[in-house]
């Protein structure tokens, strides 16, 4: 069933041009990866499905699948949708609700039947059972009670405390105030609430910026099983290749539906645009030759050279053009210089420890970095691994441990913040400042070779974008050579072509390279060695990205499988214990009853002998009493052959325990 079809789409604002006939549907359950360069309009595109007035189009439609429920989780600004308890919109000033009532706002209709039913009960505490308006209030009380269990009241707030925790929000944030949280912790908090809620469509504007690989891990998980349609922007490859399975390209105002995944739209699109390539060259050719025949026919000059001629030229005239595949976008385009050969050992750590206050964030870390290794810190968020990148460049300074680098090493650090750019100047002063020996013409090459041409070179930096302000810091990168780059997060806000170019430029680098990045493709591409971060160290993994992944993969399940036969051995023991408490407490049983009966029989035997002697003797003469003994005689005999089987059986029990 179609869900959502954008149908002829256009949008401008003034002079400049955001879509041209954008047309795509998707089925409910798709996933479906929107792509593009910075600035292509992604963002604006979801805004536009979920039907923001500012970004109504110019000419087309948008079609939702009647009774379709949305939820957008923006990229600023993460609170906008924000929903009270009564089900209505509430304004971005409410940030002072804490985390867990954050959470709960996801289920507003279990929320206020809460509020409604407590009420009711109040009110039925405090007035006579025999008035009418107590028989109305027991009957919505009975209402909003089987609506609340049908609809997971009894479990909501335990999902919303599971969920929390799997995005990085321990029991230790649920009462703070939303207000008191960081920009990626709202974020992280906003998407929570989005995926509780269950929209029918669920519109994911990069939803993998700040979060850490656990989380990001899980969320690939949830996403991929999620039974309803999911729509996510995003410049993560591997993301994407895990959890959609359409792809949505943005290019040169347009768009084009891949049913694919990430890796697959790759394939497709190439292999489109050379078949394309290829009809096009040849059809080119063809209307070549068909002009080359025209001209030598003309210089024939013959009255059936004529005939020839418009015979040709009717053919050019009915024949289908084959377009020439459109450019593909800009990007950028650099190589990063080294300064020349450092020695063999970069860098040595030893026994580094840091903590704020009373919390520890990491303690004894020790690791080496040799000449061209290609090490990426891993970790998750809080664990200390920007904190380690400002030690290593000097921007903090350690209380406990040694940073020594090695010779002739010069360091280039990438601060994922861009904060080395002085948001005073224009972007071709920002370049000049640094090196005031380029020539003007030498400034506009290097800045043309990160996009930025013509008026772009005068935009104030406090003005560029984020992608905007790594482009600028990765050209000044360029501009001085090095034989090491430390590297903060320097996938953040740029596009998957620039990715792929700053792969390329750091795969062909001379030096040596040290980085944070949650970017799994980036690292799996160069990665050589990975230093998983803790809070008692870290001990360095010689390999890839993958194979570290694989190993941390095959040490889970060993530890699996070792816990569960540990599991096993103590669920044996523990069987073996209770089978031989039960077998002690039932030898105890039969052994009180075995002494039970000896005392039965002993007592039945003794009476038996009374009774035969009166029978025999006194009551030989009196038959009525002699009648009654005979009777009782023979209940006790009879009694006596019961309880002789008894006592063998019990003993043969006893003997075989």
């Amino acid at each position: 069933m179609t869900i959502l079809t954008v149908d002829s789409v256009s949008l401008s604002y003034g002079v400049t041009t955001i879509f041209e006939d954008i047309s795509f549907s998707i089925n409910e359950g798709d996933k479906l990866g929107i792509i593009g360069v910075n600035g292509c309009g992604k963002s604006t595109l979801l805004s536009m499905i979920y039907g923001d007035d500012d970004t109504r189009p110019d000419n087309g439609s948008i079609y939702i699948a009647k009774g379709k429920t949305i939820g957008l989780l923006r990229q600023d600004d993460p609170f906008e949708l924000s929903v009270n308890s009564d089900g209505d919109a509430a304004s971005n000033t409410d940030s002072e609700a804490t985390v867990l009532q954050q959470m709960y706002r996801a289920f507003p209709r279990l929320v206020a039947a809460e509020k409604r039913m407590a009420v009711l009960e109040n009110f039925m505490a405090n007035v006579s059972p025999e008035l009418d308006t107590y028989a109305r209030a027991v009957r919505e009380h009975s209402a909003l009670m089987q609506f609340y269990n049908e609809n997971g009241g009894n479990y909501y707030k335990s999902l919303c405390a599971s969920v929390l925790a799997k995005l990085g929000f321990d029991k230790t944030y649920h009462d703070l105030p939303v207000s008191s949280l960081s920009g990626g912790q709202r974020t992280r908090l906003a998407l929570v609430r989005l995926i509780l809620s269950e929209p029918d469509i669920l519109m994911l504007d990069e939803p993998t910026n700040h979060l850490d690989m656990d989380s990001l891990i899980w969320l690939e998980g949830f996403l991929s099983t999620y039974k309803k349609t999911v729509i996510v922007v995003s410049h993560d490859r591997y993301f994407l290749d895990r959890v959609t399975t359409k792809t949505l390209e943005i290019e040169n105002k347009r768009s084009k539906l891949y049913n694919a995944p990430y890796s697959g739209y790759e394939e497709q699109k190439k292999a489109e645009r050379e078949a394309q390539m290829r009809l096009y060259e040849q059809q080119q050719k063809e209307i070549k030759r068909q002009h080359d025949i025209i001209e030598q026919q003309r210089r024939f000059g013959r009255e059936r050279n004529f005939v020839t001629i418009r015979s040709r030229e009717k053919y050019l005239e009915r024949m289908e053009l084959v377009d020439k595949p459109d450019p593909l976008p800009k990007s950028i385009n650099f190589k990063i210089e080294s300064s020349g050969r450092s020695g063999n050992d970069v860098l040595d750590v030893r026994g580094l420890s840091v903590a704020y206050g009373d919390k520890t964030v990491f303690t004894n870390l020790s690791f080496s970095v040799k000449r061209l290794d290609r090490l990426f810190i891993i970790g998750p968020n809080g664990c200390g691994k920007s904190t380690l990148i400002k030690l290593l460049t000097g921007k903090l300074t350690p209380k406990e441990g040694v940073i020594e680098y090695g010779v002739n090493v010069e360091v280039y650090y990438y601060d994922q913040e861009n904060q080395n750019l002085d948001p005073e100047n224009t972007v071709i002063e920002e370049i000049w400042s640094q090196y005031p020996k380029l020539t003007q013409t030498e400034v506009r090459s290097a800045l043309a070779k990160f996009l930025f041409i013509g008026d772009d070179i005068e935009k104030p930096v406090s003005v560029l974008s984020g992608g905007e302000r790594a482009r600028l810091t990765f050209c000044k990168l360029m501009l001085s050579p090095v034989n090491v780059l430390i590297l903060d997060e320097p996938t953040n806000h740029l596009d998957i072509k620039s990715r792929e170019v700053l792969e390329a430029a750091l795969a062909e680098f001379k030096g040596t390279i040290i980085a944070v990045s949650h970017d799994r493709y980036f690292m799996d591409r160069l990665a050589t060695r990975i230093l998983p971060l803790t809070p008692d160290g870290a001990v360095c993994f010689e390999g890839t990205y993958s194979e570290y992944a694989d190993y941390i993969a095959a040490k889970a399940k060993a530890e699996e499988e070792q816990n569960q036969s540990s599991q096993n051995k103590e669920s044996e023991a523990k069987r073996q214990y209770i089978n031989a408490k039960k077998e002690a407490a039932e030898r105890r049983k039969r052994e009180h009853m075995a002494q039970k009966i000896a005392a039965e029989i002993e007592a039945a035997e003794a009476e038996l002998v009374k009774v035969e002697s009166e029978l025999y003797g006194e009551a030989a003469t009196d038959y009525i009493r002699a009648a009654e003994l005979d009777d009782r005689r023979i209940q006790l005999e009879e009694r006596l052959y019961a309880l002789y089987e008894e006592q063998e059986a019990l003993e043969k029990l006893l003997q075989n325990q």
